[in-house]
C-alpha cells in the first residue's frame, strides 16, 4: 500500500477484476469444451495461470511495500513463474487454433518450426535461471539494492535484458500466426476467426504495450534503485512505481476483457460449433460481479477496515448478486417461454382435421414466422421437406412470404437433390453446414432436419438481420421446430387423407351392400326359382342349366368384387410369392404376357422386410396391377395388353410396374385416384413413396420405392 487512498482502492480493485476474470474463464473454457485436447488445456491452464499471478499481485498490494520481508519475496518470486510461462503459452494457444500440429508440410509450420524452437529455448533458460540462479536480489527495506546480487551483464540482471525481448518474440509471432493461419476444420471455424480475429489482434496488440511499459519500468527502476537505499527509493519513487503498475494491470484487464469477448462471442477455443447466448450473458454478470466485488472489497482494504467488516461486505456481495442472479435467471426463463409458447402450444389438430382442415397451414405458417422473428431473427428462411415426408408435408414453408414466388425457381430440382446428397452423408450430430448463397436464393446456413428414417427436410437460413452469428441454442430450437413442423403437417396430411378414404370406403361400402341385395333380390333369387319350376319339366332341362350357368356366373362377379384377405398370403409367401400368387390366381388371365424381372438383391431384401411394411408394398402393387387389368385396354376390349413387373434391390427396393395399354390420359376413368391415393399415404408411412408415370397410348408405370433406412 502506498497510503494514497485513490492509487491503492483502484490498483486493488483491478488486481481482484483481473483475478476473478481470469478464473472465469479458464473454467469456462475447461468445463465448456467439445472435445478435450491438449491445445485445449493449455489455454484453460493459461487462463488459470494469469489468475494465479493475480493473486500473487493481489497479495503484494495487500501487503505493502513497505511490508518488506520473506512473505513479500515468496509472492513476488511466486508472480515470476506465470509471467514467464504466460507469453510463451499465448503463442503455443494461436499455434494450436492456427492448425499448426493438424497438418504437416503446411507453410504455417514451415514458417513457425525454427521460431517456436527458439522461443522454447528461451523460456526453459529463463525458467532454469530462475529456478537454479538468483535472477532478482533479496529486497529487504534497510540495504541497497545490488544488482551483483542477481545473474547479470553490466549490472543489469539478465531477467530485465532477455525478458522484453522474450515477450516481444511471443507477441509479434502470435500476431504473425493470426494472420496466416491454416484453414480451420471446424465447421463455421474460418468464419468464428474472422470474426474472432479483431478481437485476439487487439489482446496481443495489448499485451505488446504493457510489454513495452514493462521493460522501461524494470530498467528505470534497476538503475534507480542501484543508487539508493531501498527505504530512499519507496520514499521517493513509490508513487511512480505504483501508478505505472495500475496503467500495466489496467492494460492486461483490457485484453482479458478482449480475449473473453473473442471466447464467449465466438467460441474460439471451446470448440464449439456455435457460440451460445447463455455463455454471453454470463460473461457480462462475470464482469458485473468482478467489477461490485473487486470494488467494495478493495474499498475497504484501503481503508483499513477491521477484517470483520471486509468479510462482512464480501458476505453482502455474495448474497446481493446471488439474488440478481436469481431474479435475471427467472425473467429470462420467463421470456423464454413466452417466446416458446407458439412452439409448444397445442396446434389443435383433431379440431382441424374434422371442421377446418384447411387452417392447419395457416397454423404452421404462424408457428415458422414466430421462429424467423422472435428466435432466429434472420432474414429469410426456407423449411423444405425432403424424402417419404416431402410427399406428405406439402408446399415448403417460406419467410418472409414475398420469397415464395423465388423459391419455385430456386433451388431447383436438380440442385435440390444434389444437395439432398450432401445432407444424408453428414452425420445427424452436425447441426448446420455453410452452403453458396447464390445456388440458394441468399440462403447462407442449411439446418438437416432429422427422423429414425434419416433425413426429412432442410432449413435453410439467410443472415441475421444483425449480421451476427447464429447461436446454438438458436440452432437447436430451429432444428428441433422444423422437425416437428414437418412431422405435424406429414401426420396431419396422412390422417386427412386416411379420413377421406375412409370416408370414401364406407360410402363405396354401403353402395356395394346395396347393390348385392338388390343383385340376389331382384336377379339371382328369381333366376334360382325359375330354374326349380323347370326342374319339373324334364323338357326344360336346357333352359334350366343355361339360368343356373347365368346365375353362377353373376354369383362370381359378385364374390370378385369383395376383397380378399391378403395378410396370411404375404405372411407365408413372402412379398414376391404372394404378387406371384395373386398374378397366377387372380389377375393373371387379363394380360396377354407377364414378364417378371427380379434381382436377387431385391429378393434377399424382402424376405427380411417387416411384416407390416411387406403387407403395405403388396397392397400398393396389387392395386397397380388390379387399375392396369381394368383400365388398361380402354374402350378396346380386344386390344393386346402386356405387363412387365421388375424388382430391383440395389438402392433399398424399387417395384417397377408396367403396362403398355392406352395410359391414365386417354382414359375417362380416373383409375390413378382414389385407390393409389390410399397406398401413397400408406407407403410414406413405412418410408417409401409411390410414384406413377404415364404417356397416353403408350405405357403407365408404377413405381413402388423403399430405401435401405426404411
Amino acid at each position: 500500500m502506498t497510503d494514497n487512498f485513490l492509487l491503492d482502492w483502484f490498483s486493488l480493485a483491478v488486481s481482484l477484476f483481473n483475478t476473478i476474470l481470469l478464473f472465469w474463464l479458464g473454467l469456462t473454457v475447461l468445463l465448456n469444451a467439445e472435445r478435450r485436447t491438449m491445445g485445449l488445456f493449455i489455454t484453460g491452464g493459461t487462463l488459470l495461470l494469469g489468475g494465479a499471478f493475480f493473486i500473487s499481485h493481489s497479495a503484494i498490494l495487500g501487503i505493502g511495500f513497505f511490508d518488506l520481508g520473506e512473505a513479500f519475496n515468496f509472492w513476488l518470486r511466486l508472480g515470476f513463474v506465470p509471467v514467464i510461462a504466460i507469453p510463451f503459452a499465448w503463442y503455443a494457444i494461436m499455434l494450436w487454433y492456427a492448425g499448426f500440429w493438424d497438418r504437416e508440410q503446411t507453410g504455417l509450420r514451415k514458417k513457425h518450426r525454427l521460431r517456436l524452437i527458439v522461443i522454447t529455448a528461451m523460456s526453459v533458460g529463463m525458467i532454469a535461471l530462475f529456478a537454479w540462479a538468483n535472477p532478482i536480489a533479496t529486497i529487504t527495506l534497510t540495504t541497497r539494492y545490488d544488482p551483483a546480487d542477481a545473474v547479470s551483464i553490466g549490472g543489469i540482471p539478465l531477467i530485465v535484458i532477455f525478458y522484453p525481448l522474450y515477450i516481444v518474440l511471443c507477441i509479434a509471432s502470435s500476431l504473425n500466426v493470426w494472420r496466416h493461419p491454416n484453414p480451420s476444420q471446424r465447421m463455421m471455424g474460418d468464419l468464428a476467426r474472422r470474426r474472432a480475429r479483431p478481437w485476439l489482434a487487439a489482446t496481443a496488440i495489448v499485451l505488446l504495450i504493457v510489454t513495452l511499459l514493462v521493460t522501461a519500468l524494470m530498467l528505470w527502476v534497476t538503475f534507480t534503485a542501484s543508487h539508493s537505499t531501498i527505504a530512499e527509493f519507496y520514499s521517493t519513487m513509490l508513487i511512480i512505481v505504483a501508478g505505472f503498475d495500475l496503467i500495466i494491470e489496467s492494460l492486461i484487464g483490457v485484453s482479458i476483457l478482449l480475449v473473453g469477448q473473442a471466447i464467449v462471442s465466438y467460441e474460439v477455443f471451446t470448440g464449439k460449433t456455435l457460440p451460445r447466448h447463455g455463455l454471453v450473458r454470463q460473461w457480462r454478470s462475470a464482469i458485473i460481479l468482478a467489477i461490485g466485488f473487486s470494488a467494495l472489497v478493495s474499498a475497504g482494504l484501503a481503508l483499513h477496515l477491521r477484517p470483520i467488516y471486509t468479510l462482512l461486505i464480501s458476505t453482502f456481495i455474495i448474497a446481493l448478486f446471488s439474488a440478481l442472479f436469481s431474479w435475471r435467471s427467472f425473467a429470462e426463463r420467463e421470456s423464454y417461454i413466452q417466446r416458446l409458447r407458439p412452439f409448444v402450444a397445442s396446434q389443435r389438430l383433431y379440431e382441424h382435421l374434422l371442421a377446418h382442415p384447411e387452417s392447419l397451414d395457416d397454423n404452421t405458417a404462424i408457428t415458422f414466422r414466430a421462429l424467423c422473428e422472435d428466435v432466429l431473427d434472420t432474414k429469410l428462411a426456407f423449411l423444405i421437406p425432403h424424402g417419404a415426408s416431402a410427399a406428405l408435408a406439402g408446399e415448403s414453408l417460406v419467410y418472409p412470404q414475398k420469397e415464395r414466388e423465388v423459391l419455385r425457381s430456386t433451388p431447383s430440382r436438380a440442385s435440390e437433390h444434389d444437395f439432398a446428397q450432401r445432407l444424408e452423408a453428414l452425420q445427424s450430430n452436425q447441426i448446420c453446414v455453410q452452403i453458396e448463397p447464390q445456388k440458394f436464393n441468399g440462403a447462407a446456413w442449411a439446418v438437416p432436419l432429422w427422423s429414425e428414417r434419416g433425413l426429412i427436410g432442410v432449413l435453410l437460413l439467410g443472415e441475421k438481420n444483425g449480421g451476427g452469428l447464429y447461436a446454438q441454442e438458436e440452432i437447436e430450437i430451429a432444428r428441433a421446430t422444423g422437425e416437428r413442423l414437418i412431422d405435424m403437417r406429414a401426420s396431419a396430411e396422412t390422417a386427412q387423407r386416411l379420413l377421406t378414404l375412409q370416408r370414401q370406403r364406407l360410402a363405396e361400402s354401403q353402395v356395394m351392400d346395396r347393390q348385392t341385395r338388390r343383385v340376389l333380390h331382384d336377379d339371382i333369387l328369381p333366376n334360382i326359382h325359375a330354374a326349380m319350376l323347370m326342374l319339373n319339366n324334364e323338357k326344360n332341362i336346357a333352359s334350366t342349366i343355361t339360368a343356373l350357368t347365368h346365375t353362377h356366373r353373376q354369383i362370381s362377379d359378385l364374390l370378385r368384387g369383395v376383397p380378399r384377405a391378403i395378410t396370411m398370403d404375404v405372411e407365408t409367401l413372402g412379398l414376391i410369392g404372394a404378387m406371384q400368387e395373386t398374378m397366377k390366381n387372380e389377375l393373371g388371365s387379363a394380360f396377354d404376357s407377364v414378364i417378371w424381372q427380379i434381382d436377387p438383391k431385391a429378393e434377399q431384401r424382402s424376405k427380411g422386410m417387416p411384416p407390416l411394411t411387406a403387407e403395405v408394398l403388396f397392397c400398393a402393387a396389387r392395386e397397380a396391377i388390379r387399375n392396369a387389368a381394368r383400365y388398361g385396354r380402354g374402350a378396346e376390349s380386344a386390344s393386346p395388353l402386356n405387363l412387365r413387373i421388375e424388382l430391383n434391390g440395389r438402392e433399398g427396393l424399387t417395384i417397377l410396374i408396367e403396362d403398355d395399354g392406352v395410359g391414365i390420359k386417354s382414359n375417362s376413368t380416373d383409375h390413378s385416384g382414389h385407390g393409389l391415393s390410399l397406398h401413397h399415404t400408406m407407403m410414406a408411412i413405412v418410408g417409401g413413396s409411390l410414384n406413377v408415370e404415364s404417356e397416353s397410348a403408350k405405357f403407365t408405370r408404377v413405381i413402388l420405392t423403399l430405401p435401405e433406412s426404411a
